[in-house]
């Protein structure tokens, strides 16, 4: 009888990790992953900025002046302000609520999908002022970090539709949304990466300048 009863307990326990699911701790794992990739570019890019100091080249623009952070500002307020709706999804179908899931995934997707037509716009403008990823060291390495970011809003975004397809289809339930929790954390990663990069990227250069 013991045994019995003891079979779906040991199966429970195989299944966690410090009471919390392999599938979160894979999670987990991944994220950090991502983080190190950012690390080392933002790094990189420290770095440039330090040689930048000593007169190596310049981080200006091809007319002479630094990158412009009034538009990229507002453009992180509205993906920080997407980290409020995806956390009400979360808590909504954590609690049954499949009205807040619904709710709180098409305003993430929404403000997600802003922020990447502001990049787009704030590329097209860089673009058109002669300013590539062909412009000098500078160029180069402002393009790789920020569409490296700006492709991982896009997966986000994207992860969170195919959400969002699954709720209609009546696919989360409270106990079974690990989809939708691992689309959360992710989403506050790249929130939270976005200000290291914002600030490294438009903040710094201004602060460093000679």
């Amino acid at each position: 009888m013991s045994t019995a009863h003891g079979e779906p307990i040991a199966a429970a326990a195989e299944h966690q990790i410090v009471g919390r699911s392999l599938n979160w701790w894979g999670m987990i794992f991944f994220i950090t992953t991502e983080a190190l990739i950012f690390a080392n570019l933002i790094a990189a890019y420290l770095y440039l900025e330090i040689r930048n100091m000593n007169g190596h080249f310049s981080f200006k623009l091809p007319s002479g002046d630094y990158l412009d952070f009034i538009f990229p500002l507002f453009n992180t307020f509205i993906l920080l302000a997407s980290s409020i709706p995806v956390r009400i999804a979360g808590a909504g179908i954590a609690r049954g609520n499949r009205r807040n899931l619904v709710l709180g995934l098409i305003g993430t997707i929404v403000l997600g999908s802003i922020f990447l037509g502001g990049q787009a716009y704030e590329y097209t403008n860089l673009i058109a002022a002669n300013f590539t990823v062909h412009y000098q060291v500078f160029g180069s390495a402002f393009f790789t970090l920020t569409s490296f970011h700006g492709l991982h809003v896009s997966v986000g975004v994207l992860f969170l539709l195919i959400c969002l397809i699954r709720t209609l289809r009546g696919d989360f339930t409270a106990k079974n949304h690990f989809a939708v929790q691992a689309g959360e954390m992710y989403w506050h990663f790249v929130d939270l990466v976005w200000v290291v990069v914002f600030s490294t990227v438009y903040l710094l250069p201004l602060l460093l300048r000679p």
